[in-house]
């Protein structure tokens, strides 16, 4: 099992080389990209029942933006504020991503973030440092935790970008 830690260093190595604005403002557009013209049977497809399909991994993190929206807002509001942590597994058992429609998904996705963009974008800059106390990971900034979303969001797309690219043969050319 991975610590809060671990988890924390794998997230952010994801963002090394990018610009955290530049990879929230352009995710909803490369996943768009990525899911056009793929069949049903494709992005709600699971090559294990214990990993996500296409579908799932954008539910993700549609309700992922309702999460950390709400975090930047309250942290933005009262500096120490408490950030409570989620279980993911359980909010898309709760959610069943697989039964949505995936155009639906990704424009709630793609609402969300242009909104949570803006705000992070209107707030004075010294409200980046402010903080909340994550209930795993301690203390987090406004600043760190666009981080993490930004590396978050490069992790789900390779992971997207495996499920749709076709599986190699194996064998030499």
């Amino acid at each position: 099992m991975e610590t809060a830690e671990q988890y924390t260093e794998r997230i952010l190595k994801n963002l090394e080389g990018h610009e955290p604005f530049a990879v929230l403002t352009t995710t909803p557009k490369i996943i768009k990209k990525l899911i056009k013209e793929k069949s049903k049977k494709v992005l709600y497809q699971k090559v294990d029942p214990k990993k996500w399909s296409v579908t799932e991994i954008i539910g993700h993190l549609a309700e992922t933006e309702v999460v950390i929206g709400w975090r930047y807002r309250s942290v933005a509001e009262k500096n120490g504020t408490v950030i409570q942590s989620f279980d993911q597994d359980i909010w898309a058992g709760n959610s069943n991503y697989n039964s949505l429609d995936v155009k639906d998904v990704l424009e709630m996705f793609t609402v969300l973030r242009k909104a949570n963009v803006k705000f992070l974008m209107g707030l004075p800059k010294e409200k980046l440092n402010n903080f909340g106390l994550h209930q795993e990971r301690g203390m987090e900034s406004i600043q760190h935790i666009i981080n993490l979303e930004a590396g978050h969001d490069l992790n789900h797309l390779k992971q997207i970008q495996n499920l749709l690219s076709p599986k190699k043969s194996g064998k030499k050319k």
